[in-house]
């Protein structure tokens, strides 16, 4: 069975545009790859964050995981801290790693281009720990979204480099799989941006811990167009277009199905049948959600999946070190 490794970095509450591009996704992937995913919670600390709160995120980022429908005997669910080998195969992928590819990774890029300060030397190396992330487990696939493909091709560039250095056998070279419906969740409010945890304005994100009612009127508020008709054309109608997309991501029904459906509705009524999809779709989630957290098994599911983790990792950065020759002495 192929492997395939994903993680989410919770600096936010997770949205609805992390279940449709990322979560939902995980979960029918872990009946036809052997899964790995994790709590990107190093990734998390490149800015500041207030530490209460990014517990709290990481403790609901593991709840929605499993709220999703990721299952702890189908996939390895772990913190990334708690597999101490990611920095440590971080550090090696630095090291393997030119500055001329980190100054072209476009997050670093955007924010000093913003004029943004106080940029660290985490945001700007993360790139290499993600590489680690991904070559320790020696995974076949990463799902990723368009914005997320370039940290891919990094990794692929790095192993394919290392591997010239070292031998052949040491890393698989991963391939990124981009979904093709819901991959990039649009801000409700300005459907020329992505729907991020990291809004100013809250009117266009909407959280998988919101409020059911209150998703549903974010909905209804979400910017159109005058054109007055339900078409799905990214350029044109970029607003109905990203609708349709949530409509058909949280239901399975394919786009075409669903024009054709809502030819003759006005917005207004397309716009409430999708309000009402979000609204069971998190209303669903968020009772799973509330039996997780009630349960008290979450530390016990991320040890056993950490467990697994460290074998995994374990064995592969002892072959890494060897074949670096910063390994002298023999381990068991």
């Amino acid at each position: 069975m192929k492997r395939m490794l994903s993680a989410i970095k919770p600096t936010g509450q997770l949205t609805l545009g992390n279940y449709i591009g990322a979560l939902k996704n995980f979960v029918s992937y872990q009946d036809d790859y052997e899964m790995i995913c994790f709590i990107a919670n190093l990734h998390c600390i490149t800015v500041y964050q207030k530490p209460e709160e990014l517990k709290k995120n990481l403790k609901d980022a593991v709840a929605l995981y499993l709220a999703a429908g990721l299952e702890p005997d189908k996939t390895t669910i772990f913190l990334q801290t708690d597999v101490l080998e990611h920095a440590q195969l971080g550090y090696i992928m630095a090291c393997n790693t030119y500055l001329g590819e980190l100054n072209r990774m476009t997050q670093f890029k955007d924010k000093q281009a913003k004029g943004e300060t106080g940029l660290t030397a985490g945001l700007y190396t993360y790139p290499c720990l993600m590489a680690a992330d991904i070559l320790l487990y020696d995974a076949d696939y990463v799902p990723v979204g368009e914005d997320q493909k370039q940290h891919v091709e990094l990794t692929r560039d790095v192993a394919i480099r290392f591997n010239h250095k070292y031998g052949d056998d040491s890393f698989v070279v991963p391939e990124p799989l981009v979904t093709k419906v819901g991959k990039r969740i649009m801000s409700l409010d300005d459907p020329s941006r992505k729907m991020s945890k990291s809004e100013h304005n809250d009117k266009g994100c909407i959280y998988l811990l919101d409020d059911p009612k209150l998703a549903a009127k974010k909905i209804k508020s979400a910017v159109t167009d005058s054109l007055g008709k339900i078409n799905y054309d990214p350029i044109n109608q970029p607003g109905i277009t990203n609708l349709i997309e949530i409509e058909s991501a949280l239901t399975g029904e394919d786009i075409d199905s669903i024009v054709a459906r809502n030819k003759d509705k006005g917005y207004g009524e397309f716009k409430t049948e999708v309000a009402e999809v979000v609204e069971k779709t998190l209303s669903d989630i968020q009772a799973r959600y509330k039996e997780i957290i009630d349960s008290g098994k979450i530390d016990e599911i991320l040890e056993e999946g950490a467990m697994k983790a460290r074998k995994i990792a374990s064995k592969k950065l002892k072959k890494i070190e060897r074949k670096v020759g910063i390994e002298i002495k023999k381990r068991k």
